[in-house]
Formats: structure tokens, C-alpha cells, sequence
């Protein structure tokens, strides 16, 4: 479950300071789907970023899960790989394949390399995509390089996964048994 309660988010700028979250509390079920909607500059990618670890709100106002302004960096990565996410640009590497950016996550986690490659070409075939495996991002559609980065974020079976732009037409594939 993720839960917010009483999160603030303040910027500074050199004008001043930019209130980007203001005392959100917010109970999202295990299981669950959920949307965050708002106008351009309304904090949703901040909210998300606080969600995910990556944008800490200061330790006495934001309280997710168990907190984490306190954890030591170890724990801090543990977590962030417990909560992934589908950057709105994908951030795919172009230097590696579409297979070698499914397993970068694993490699990061001390995934044996042929553990890997098997989990990645799985999600390949659950996005669709089992055929591009070996396509580099340059080759791709906009859509088939978001799913790719779906099967990435997906890669290291993450307790939850966010996403500032949620995709619009994919249905997900279930794998074929083995």
C-alpha cells in the first residue's frame, strides 16, 4: 500500500520559493490503479517523484510507506527498486538494444545475465515486442519505444510501478507458458 499523509513539496527558485505539493494525504490499496489528473504545472511528476523516492519531501512533513527521509543510501536504492517508473520520455538507452534495456535494470540489481535476458525476453512477449529484441530504440515507433520502457520498468517485478503518462493503446499480452 502507498500512503502520503500531510505531504509537502517546496522548490526554491531565485524568485522565491514555488509550493509544488501542499499537505496531500493519499491511501492507494496494493492491487489498486490509480490516476493522478491535473493542469500542466499542477504537481503531478512531483507527487509521482515523491511516490518513487526520487523527490524527497523533507523528512518531518512526508511520510510514505514507513518514510524515507532516514534511510541510509542502501536502503534508499532497495526502495527504489521496489517502486519503478515509466519516465514520460522513456529514457531508453540508444546505445543498447531493446532486450539490453529490458535486462539494464537487472544488471543494476546483480541479475545473472542469462536469468536476465530470459526475464526480459518474457516481457518482451507480454508488451508485444518479442521480435525487436535485438532493434536498437532509433528503429522504433513512439509507441513500441513506450512499451519497451513498460517491460523495463517491469523488468525487476517491482511492487509498484508509476508512470507521469499512462499508455493509451496496449493491451497487456500474457506470456506463453513454458
Amino acid at each position: 500500500m502507498i500512503e502520503l499523509k500531510y505531504l509537502s513539496k517546496t522548490f526554491q527558485m531565485k524568485d522565491g520559493a514555488v509550493k509544488a505539493l501542499q499537505n496531500i494525504n493519499l491511501t492507494i490499496p496494493d492491487g489498486s490503479i490509480y490516476g493522478i489528473i491535473g493542469m500542466s504545472g499542477a504537481g503531478k511528476s512531483t507527487l509521482v517523484r515523491c511516490i518513487n523516492c526520487w523527490n524527497a519531501p523533507p523528512a518531518q512533513r512526508g511520510d510514505r510507506r514507513r518514510g524515507y527521509g532516514d534511510l541510509s543510501p542502501a536502503s534508499l536504492r532497495k526502495r527504489r527498486r521496489e517502486i519503478t517508473m515509466i519516465f514520460q520520455q522513456f529514457n531508453l538507452l540508444m546505445q543498447r538494444t531493446c532486450l539490453k534495456n529490458v535486462c539494464f535494470p537487472m544488471e543494476l540489481a546483480g541479475v545473472k545475465k542469462a536469468e536476465a535476458e530470459k526475464r526480459a525476453m518474457e516481457l518482451l512477449e507480454m508488451v508485444g515486442l518479442p521480435d525487436k529484441a535485438n532493434a536498437y530504440p532509433a528503429q522504433l515507433s513512439g509507441g513500441q519505444k513506450q512499451r519497451i520502457a513498460i517491460a523495463r520498468a517491469l523488468a525487476t517485478n517491482p511492487r509498484c510501478c508509476c508512470a507521469t503518462r499512462l499508455p493509451v493503446r496496449w493491451t497487456p499480452t500474457p506470456p506463453t507458458p513454458s
